[in-house]
C-alpha cells in the first residue's frame, strides 16, 4: 500500500502522535513518507501562513517538508468542530483540493498518511464529513483506538463505521492515552479479539510525546 487514512475513536486520543510514529517507522525502512492533514482547525499566524499544531508535527516527521498548500489545504484558525469554523470563516470545505494535493503528494512519496480530524465522523458541511472524505479517498484505514474507559464501544462502532462505506479496516494502533486506566491489558485483549483487523502496535503512554522513539513498537499494514 503507498498510502492509508487515519482514524480516530474520538479526538484528543493521539492521531497526530501515532501518525508521526507510523512515518518514523516508514523512514526507518528507508521509504520517503510524508504526513497530510487534510482539514485542521485551530492555527496561528507563523511567518505570514496560517499553521496548526498537527500540520506541524506530521510535517517534522515526514521525509521531506511538501509546503503547507498540499500538506494542509484546510487551515481554519478557531480551535472549533471544523463545520463550524468553517462557516465563521467563509470557507467552503470541498474534497476536490484535498483530492488534488494528496495526488501530488503520492506522486512525490513512496508513503502518504493522509489523518483524519478528530473521531471518523466529524462534519465538514451540511453534507459532507471526514468518512465521506475517507471514501473519495479510497484509502484503507488504519484505525487509532485511545486506550482508556469507553474505548472498545467506540472503537467497534468506529470499525463498523469505516466497513459500512466499503472501505478496508487495515490495522488499529492502541495508544495509552490514559496511563492510569484500569485492566488495560484485558481491555486490550478485548479489542484484539473484536476488531476484524490486525493489531499494528502499543504505544505506552508518553508525557513528552516523543513520536519518534514509538515508532519501533509499531508496524506497517502489508
Amino acid at each position: 500500500m503507498t498510502a492509508f487514512f487515519i482514524a480516530g475513536t474520538d479526538t484528543e486520543i493521539g492521531k497526530t502522535f501515532v501518525t508521526c510514529a507510523l512515518l518514523h517507522a516508514a523512514r526507518a525502512q528507508g521509504r520517503v513518507a510524508v504526513g497530510m492533514k487534510p482539514i485542521a482547525a485551530g492555527a496561528d499566524l507563523v511567518a505570514g501562513e496560517l499553521l496548526n499544531e498537527d500540520a506541524a508535527r506530521l510535517r517534522a516527521a515526514g521525509s521531506f517538508d511538501p509546503g503547507l498548500a498540499l500538506l494542509n489545504p484546510y487551515c481554519l484558525k478557531s480551535p472549533i468542530a471544523p463545520h463550524i469554523a468553517a462557516a465563521e470563516e467563509g470557507v467552503a470545505i470541498e474534497p476536490a483540493p484535498i483530492l488534488a494535493a494528496f495526488a501530488k503528494l503520492q506522486a512525490q512519496a513512496e508513503l502518504v498518511l493522509v489523518e483524519g480530524v478528530g473521531g471518523f465522523r466529524v462534519p465538514l458541511g451540511k453534507r459532507y464529513d471526514t468518512a465521506d472524505l475517507a471514501r473519495d479517498l479510497a484509502l484503507p484505514v488504519i484505525l487509532v483506538v485511545g486506550m482508556r474507559l469507553g474505548c472498545i464501544n467506540h472503537a467497534l462502532l468506529t470499525a463498523e463505521a469505516i466497513q459500512a462505506r466499503g472501505l478496508q479496516l487495515a490495522g488499529w494502533v492502541a495508544n495509552q492515552v490514559d496511563p492510569a486506566m484500569l485492566r488495560f491489558a484485558q481491555n486490550l485483549q478485548a479489542l484484539t479479539e473484536r476488531l476484524p483487523a490486525p493489531l499494528l502496535g502499543v504505544t505506552p503512554f508518553q508525557a513528552d510525546g516523543d513520536a519518534a522513539g514509538a515508532a519501533a513498537g509499531l508496524r506497517l499494514p502489508e
